[in-house]
């Protein structure tokens, strides 16, 4: 898995491709600390390389997700969401914690 960051005027657009499995997700999440660490809590993540993502994935975007709404400073919300990604979210019943968007210009146009 890769991960790329972009810091913008009033958010950060995190961006993962391939697989967010176990042996990535504390990558992906070390990733999200080191925003919030630097005092940014508006995070975009664009979902849109992603092949597949575990329940340790999914665990790293409620960490980040109760970290950033802590004190109504900010929150993460979901871009270019896969399908089948989706559907695992709903299954865990993740939607309505999350806000998500069908392409990058309105989930940074959120913030």
């Amino acid at each position: 898995m890769e991960v790329t960051t972009q810091a913008m005027k009033r958010c950060d657009l995190v961006k993962a491709v391939g697989r967010v499995d176990s042996a990535t997700a504390p990558k992906l999440g070390e990733t999200m600390d080191a925003i919030i660490a630097s005092g940014r809590y508006r995070i975009v993540f664009d979902m849109s390389g992603l092949d597949y993502m575990s329940s340790a994935g999914m665990r790293v975007l409620i960490t980040t997700q109760k970290k950033c709404r802590q004190y109504n400073r900010g929150e993460i919300v979901l871009a270019v969401v896969p399908e089948r990604i989706y559907e695992a979210l709903e299954l865990a019943g993740f939607l309505p914690l999350f806000k998500f968007y069908d392409n990058l210009p309105a989930a940074v146009g959120h913030f």
